[in-house]
């Protein structure tokens, strides 16, 4: 008797049986269509190249491949041969991780797609991995030198926002309590900065992620996104998110503003800038430190309708130092991200000319977090 047969007689379906092998497989394992693209990849996939199936599906999957590639060969082996074949060995580069060594296996489905299962050798992009630690080593090394520098000219923007709150008139002195305030919270930064360790995750506690985007929005109307056409889309019906409240701003303030300046590089004077809300049932994401995964319903989405992301950053727009402004640096996206993950969310975009949107999806607090 088969496997088929086998399963079929013990009443389990083959295709749940499939697809739980798949989902289950401690190897990562991806589907390729017909066309090239990605359409399927389970934990272990994820796991490896840091990002969920709607960032690693951008673009076709063949088409990102070097020319030449072994992997490229391995799948078309397969479909010409209509079996299993297998390559040892493969130097692999991907969705912009350092270079790494796998054995691959590559299985037809019978419609044209493709079965790809990688089995990674130990030290994986070493030579280049280590430069880029060493990179950020010293990045982070700099920040904490900086740190010590930014404190004392806080103190003064502070002191001097205190003395214009108390001889403000009455419409000026909320916008003096904000100085006082974002003081506060860039020093806040700073102070984690300087004990800054890439473990280190946020504390959190609930909170009403309206009041996040409502000082996010305050902000932006009195600085970079004043005369912008802002607009929001609220779902009042939210529950809390587990957050930390610094952290939070920092995402949202960082997007809205990308968003802004996105939206006032038009030439028509119709910029405009949207955030919504929304629970979406049935989204899961890996937590931290991988940790099984949890649900994140919770939806925030910042919408523009600028010039759109250009096609050549699409696919490595969260990696640090990329960057289509003049005079960025590149990290903002990249710390999002990071941000982003250690509230165990994910960060999404989709973008075409005249519209652009980052989503981001947060988990919702549960007894635990409010007992944390």
């Amino acid at each position: 008797m088969n496997q088929k047969n086998r399963l079929q007689s013990s009443g389990i379906d083959p295709n749940a049986f499939k697809v739980l092998a798949f989902e289950l497989s401690p190897d990562p394992a991806l589907v390729i269509n017909a066309e090239g693209s990605l359409v399927a990849v389970n934990e272990a996939a994820e796991t490896l190249f840091g990002q969920g199936l709607g960032l690693l599906a951008r673009g076709r999957f063949r088409a990102a491949l070097p020319p030449g590639s072994a992997l490229v060969s391995l799948l078309n082996r397969a479909i010409e041969e209509n079996a299993r074949v297998r390559e040892r060995g493969i130097h692999i580069s991907l969705f912009g991780l350092p270079p790494f060594e796998a054995d691959g296996a590559a299985v037809p489905l019978g419609d044209g797609s493709v079965l790809l299962n990688l089995s990674v050798r130990h030290g994986m992009g070493s030579e280049r991995g280590a430069q880029e630690v060493a990179g950020l080593r010293s990045l982070v090394g700099l920040g904490r030198m900086l740190a010590h520098e930014i404190k004392n000219p806080l103190a003064g923007i502070r002191g001097a926002a205190q003395l214009l709150k108390t001889g403000a008139k009455a419409e000026d002195v909320p916008l003096a309590q904000l100085i006082v305030e974002e003081t506060d919270r860039v020093r806040r930064l700073v102070d984690r900065m300087e004990a800054f360790s890439d473990d280190a995750l946020p504390t959190l506690t609930p909170i009403n992620i309206h009041q996040i985007l409502d000082r996010v929005r305050a902000l932006a109307s009195n600085g970079f996104a004043d005369g912008l056409g802002l607009r929001e889309y609220y779902d009042p019906s939210l529950p809390t998110v587990p957050g930390d409240e610094d952290q939070l701003i920092q995402i949202f303030l960082n997007l809205v503003k990308n968003a802004a300046e996105a939206a006032n590089s038009r030439n028509d004077g119709r910029g405009e800038v949207s955030i919504h809300t929304a629970y979406r049932h049935g989204v899961r994401v890996r937590a931290a430190k991988g940790q099984s995964l949890r649900g994140a319903p919770l939806e925030v989405r910042i919408q523009d309708n600028g010039p759109g992301v250009p096609e050549h950053l699409r696919e490595s727009l969260f990696h640090p130092f990329v960057t289509s402004k003049n005079n960025g640096a590149g990290l903002g996206l990249a710390l999002v991200a990071k941000l982003v993950a250690g509230h165990g969310g994910l960060i999404d975009f989709e973008s075409e000319p005249g519209r652009t949107v980052f989503r981001v999806l947060l988990p919702i607090s549960t007894p635990q977090d409010a007992s944390a």
